[in-house]
């Protein structure tokens, strides 16, 4: 597998690298970053102390002119400015990007005509299976118990609530026959009344390091429920999303997300 990755100066991106480079059975071929990143022009690899002979290059053209997949974990923006210029070469993308706007994933959806992608709020299989648990549990608990998500991230993450946390909304809302956008519960302040019945609430904590954690209380009358993954790493969303790139070997169109991946879809 040839593969170019996007934010390649980032936290994320620096996970992708290195994991790219572990593998046997995949190349990195491109490195792109904006046109201000500061370490424009060196080695992909240097970070590591190794020399891929791949430099970061702000030059879609350039860094994509040897790939077959582009991984993207950037901004919104970024990702539309990718999105365009792989349609254009014929590149897959696995895209990890949140706080995409619906305008933005209309596009998606276009361009998915032309090229493979797989898009998804998180890349680790195991928030992915628990997607499917909640999807099990809300079809369980769907009288009698208050939902609630409570997400966890690092202080630099810059949309809330996370897209993880939006999702596992959506699963569950889905589950029960709603919309989200009908049952959501974004903030609560002042004098609030009771409860209303069949929303789903959702708490967003920013701080420190975290990786990201995200929890779906289900609160019942004399129990409550946790359903919880926690992330120590990135490490698991650079596999799910190499396992992601795997994925879209034989695909050549098309919009999937971990759930195709994964063989959870329902």
């Amino acid at each position: 597998m040839k593969i170019a990755i996007a934010g390649a100066s980032g936290r994320m991106g620096r996970m992708l690298i290195e994991a790219v480079l572990q593998l046997p059975d995949a190349t990195l071929v491109g490195a792109l970053d904006h046109a201000s990143c500061p370490i424009l022009g060196e080695d992909a690899g240097a970070f590591l102390g190794k020399k891929t002979g791949v430099t970061i290059t702000a030059d879609l053209a350039h860094g994509l002119r040897d790939a077959e997949y582009l991984i993207d974990f950037t901004r919104p923006e970024g990702t539309m400015l990718h999105l365009a210029a792989c349609t254009t070469h014929g590149v897959k993308m696995i895209i990890g990007t949140t706080g995409l706007s619906a305008e933005q994933i209309s596009q998606l959806k276009s361009a998915s005509a032309k090229i493979a992608v797989v898009f998804a709020p998180n890349m680790s299989v195991g928030v992915n299976v628990t997607l499917k648990l909640l999807e099990v549990a809300a079809k369980m608990l769907d009288t009698g118990y208050d939902i609630e998500i409570i997400e966890e991230h690092h202080r630099h993450k810059v949309d809330a609530p996370s897209g993880t946390a939006l999702k596992m909304g959506e699963v569950i809302a889905g589950a029960l026959g709603q919309s989200l956008s009908d049952v959501a519960v974004y903030a609560r302040e002042g004098h609030t009344g009771e409860r209303k019945p069949g929303s789903i609430g959702f708490a967003t904590i920013r701080g420190g390091d975290i990786v990201g954690d995200h929890t779906v209380l289900f609160a019942g009358e004399g129990e409550r429920i946790e359903i919880s993954h926690k992330s120590s790493s990135r490490q698991s969303y650079a596999q799910g999303s190499i396992r992601a790139a795997r994925f879209l070997e034989k695909k050549t169109s098309g919009l999937f997300d971990m759930q195709d991946v994964l063989g959870l879809r329902s």
